[in-house]
């Protein structure tokens, strides 16, 4: 299963006062009235029909939704909301990834003998968020990882989608190939050049061909588009790091709004790196241009820590190395590794004088 959790953050806000609800709720930095710097970091259903997204300048979402109700975020509160979430969802299946602060994949083979009992146990999930934390989420159950995140997206909000293994390929050829996660404009834009538009072309089309354009990334859109996907759903005991990552509604080449959505992915991963109990050490970043080039750098602390200022610094200083690039910027993301659990006792906060 694929679980997303319906727009979450504005889902939480609007709980929490129930005035918000039905409303355009752009949660983000403050829009001073069009002339505002930063970026959407989430928005409601109603604000996405404006055209409003995350990532997206708030100057432009304010010209796009000057009505809409503008709240900086609360981390702290969509963090213990995701806790509480990801709680319940154990009590359905210990062997569940955390894919981002709202959503997580579940392995329930071992819980559910065919599909319609998987299709069940989705059914109470979906009723057990819905009464517990009063916020709805879409499930996708299929045979492997990145059909059922397709099929998450496929009846939002408050979907349930199952997708049994023989329907599979008729279930993806019909869908649009950005369905699949990760293909963003661009690259939408460039698969259409090669007569690719839905994911069943995609799937016909002969691999080398889509590598020559995307090279090994390229490899992976084909097999998803064919249903294949091997890999194992990580249970967060075992987790390695925690990333998130954003695409550029356009490439660019403005420093402050990359910096902008370097600030709103850092505090995803932050928030979730509190919601896990986790330390880091090593801090890294990935910069991917409009050429598809795409860099990752790192640098790690000489302690354990989960403090954002470290995470802040070195995502400033690890950019350094591209912030005169010619080249636009299509992606970038922030990763936290190196982790282990934090003590209950162990003291966290360390000074800079400790930074290297």
């Amino acid at each position: 299963m694929h679980i997303d959790m319906d727009a979450f953050y504005a889902s939480v806000e609007q709980r929490e006062n129930p005035n918000l609800k039905g409303k355009p709720v752009i949660i983000g930095a403050d829009p001073k009235g069009g002339k505002g710097r930063g970026v959407v970091v989430a928005c409601s259903y109603e604000a996405r029909k404006y055209g409003v997204h995350s990532a997206q300048p708030i100057s432009q979402a304010y010209r796009l939704c000057p009505d809409g109700i503008y709240i900086r975020p609360n981390f702290e509160l969509y963090e213990t909301v995701s806790e509480d979430a990801m709680a319940f969802f154990r009590q359905f299946s210990e062997k569940l990834e955390q894919i981002s602060i709202d959503e997580a994949c579940l392995d329930v083979t071992e819980k559910a003998k065919d599909f319609d009992e998987a299709s069940a146990l989705a059914s109470k999930i979906k009723q057990t968020i819905n009464e517990k934390l009063q916020v709805t989420c879409s499930i996708g159950v299929a045979p492997n990882k990145s059909v059922a995140k397709v099929a998450s997206d496929f009846k939002k909000p408050d979907g349930l989608t199952v997708v049994p293994p023989e329907r599979v390929r008729e279930f993806l050829a019909p869908l649009p190939v950005n369905k699949i996660s990760g293909v963003g404009k661009k690259s939408y834009e460039l698969l259409k050049e090669l007569g690719i538009n839905t994911i069943g072309d995609l799937a016909a089309t002969h691999p080398s061909r889509v590598t020559e354009v995307f090279g090994k990334y390229g490899t992976r859109l084909w097999q998803v588009a064919n249903g294949i996907d091997d890999e194992e759903v990580v249970t967060s005991y075992s987790m390695k790091s925690i990333s998130s990552e954003t695409t550029f509604e356009e490439d660019t080449s403005d420093t402050k709004q990359v910096m902008d959505a370097f600030t709103s992915l850092i505090n995803d991963v932050h928030a979730r790196t509190l919601s896990q109990n986790m330390l880091f050490r090593t801090v890294g970043i990935k910069v991917r241009f409009e050429d598809f080039s795409t860099y990752t750098r790192a640098k790690s602390h000489s302690r354990y820590t989960n403090e954002k200022p470290i995470m802040e610094q070195y995502v400033r200083t690890l950019f350094k190395e591209f912030e005169k690039s010619k080249k636009k910027i299509r992606l970038v993301g922030v990763r936290v590794s190196n982790l282990k659990k934090a003590d209950a006792n162990q003291e966290t906060i360390l000074s800079w004088a400790d930074t290297p």
